[in-house]
């Protein structure tokens, strides 16, 4: 832990770092402390901040050229001839300071093995945020269960842990947090919840890979973590995913699950199954791939830190830009997104969507994330298909919209704002421009409204 902690004071340093002014000037006339601009935004004819592209994704060198080349020339392409997929298992158990790793196909076969080998199935309800990939709702439909949304923190875009309790009931059969953008959920309040109510908690971990909650691993907290190597990870092998264990009995449930019901200890040709499963396992070339990727995982880490916290201070010098927070229980972000709020309010109410699109003129990619999942068309599809219809019946799934209803969560898919997990791969000057960008933008705000309702 004390090594943790001098990294950590040591990023608090390069966070305090001042800040350099470049074509800005502080306001005089603003007591909050704002840069203003003097120079016109890109969509007003000004020049653009900056023209280059930020660091491309993935990297790649010779060593996986060669990880690919021996695994082709192996001949032993699939798990169970090979042996490199368990190479990657037990070094990246060792490396989050778990037991069992198990290598899936993806993130989401991840989740799926998981709610499989906890026999989440219909009738159940799982404990899920509204903001989060859809892929975390879509392996709860799967097993015909029922997603139950828990309303999210805009503070830290993670799931408010606090109102979980509130939500479960007779038929919550496990807590499905997601560790969201490389941060953590809030572990303390979660983990009371579930002893309490002695329900098991699947970790969404897949955009969190090195991040910790009081110095541990995430994804080590609940019966299973879950991760995703998807070719935008952090740690990446085009797809595929891995799912934490410290439980001998529910490995052997998950590995049979992923492997087709066959077990780990099962004969080549003995053909007898106990259960059923699906094909989700992972390749021996994405596991050579992941080997060789793990290689500059923690260093690209570090560097995103502490690129992660200059521009914190950067946009926290920007009245209507508030970063995302993260809890005191996280030890580390691994930022596989930066995430703020953006309050046009402060911005001469600029629409966001203008806002993003001006930001893009700048030569700074951004997107608005993710809608509310709660309330997308593909939920009421599924409900009203014969097997929800059959399980549920429709008064149930009637009500299941009032129990739904996440207000903070509405108001935070019109706000949030994110920059990817390359960006901050860059050098510093890089994310000074960054804010230059979003200071050029709040100078001419008014000016960049008239011109959006001009059309």
């Amino acid at each position: 832990m004390a090594k943790s902690m001098t990294r950590r004071n040591f990023l608090g340093t390069v966070a305090a770092a001042g800040i350099a002014t470049g074509s800005s000037t502080r306001s005089s006339g603003n007591s909050s402390g704002a840069w203003a601009s003097d120079k016109k935004p890109a969509l007003l004819g000004g020049p653009a901040v900056r023209t280059d592209p930020f660091p491309s994704w993935p990297k790649f060198d010779s060593s996986e050229e060669q990880a690919l080349l021996d695994t082709l020339r192996g001949g032993k392409w699939f798990r169970g001839a090979g042996q490199r997929v368990n190479s990657f298992e037990q070094a990246y158990s060792q490396l989050m300071g778990a037991k069992h790793c198990l290598a899936t196909a993806n993130g989401t076969s991840a989740l799926l093995t998981s709610l499989a080998a906890l026999d989440v199935g219909p009738g159940d309800e799982v404990i899920v945020p509204p903001y989060t990939f859809v892929a975390t709702v879509n392996v709860v439909l799967a097993r015909y269960a029922l997603p139950v949304f828990v309303d999210t923190d805009p503070e830290t875009f993670q799931i408010d842990a606090r109102q979980i309790g509130a939500a479960i009931t007779d038929r919550t059969v496990a807590i499905m947090p997601v560790h969201l953008g490389g941060g953590a959920a809030d572990m303390d309040a979660i983990l009371a919840v579930a002893r309490k109510q002695k329900l098991p908690i699947i970790e969404d971990a897949c955009q969190s890979h090195l991040a910790e909650w009081r110095g541990r691993r995430v994804g080590t907290f609940g019966a299973t973590g879950c991760f995703s190597f998807q070719a935008s990870k952090n740690l990446n092998c085009g797809e595929g995913g891995a799912i934490l264990t410290d439980n001998e009995d529910l490995l052997e449930r998950l590995f049979s699950f992923h492997n087709n019901s066959r077990g780990r200890k099962t004969a080549g040709y003995d053909f007898s199954y106990a259960g059923s499963g699906l094909n989700l396992r992972l390749t021996e070339f994405q596991g050579a791939l992941l080997v060789a990727q793990m290689a500059r995982l923690e260093a690209q880490a570090i560097l995103r830190e502490q690129n992660a916290q200059y521009l914190t201070r950067l946009l926290g010098e920007i009245p209507g830009v508030l970063p995302a927070r993260a809890y005191d229980g996280c030890t580390r972000n691994a930022y596989h997104l930066y995430m703020f709020r953006y309050r046009k309010e402060r911005f001469a109410n600029l629409p966001r969507a203008d806002f993003l699109k001006a930001l893009r003129a700048e030569g700074v990619p951004a997107s608005g994330g993710y809608s509310p999942l709660n309330k997308e068309p593909f939920l009421k599809n599924t409900f009203q298909s014969r097997g929800y219809q059959a399980v549920y019946g429709k008064e149930r799934l009637a009500m299941w919209q009032e129990r739904n209803l996440c207000p903070a969560n509405d108001r935070l898919c019109e706000e949030a704002v994110w920059f990817t997990q390359n960006m901050l791969l860059g050098a510093r000057g890089e994310m000074e421009q960054i804010a230059e960008a979003v200071r050029k933008i709040q100078s001419h705000a008014g000016e960049l409204a008239a011109k959006a309702r001009e059309g």
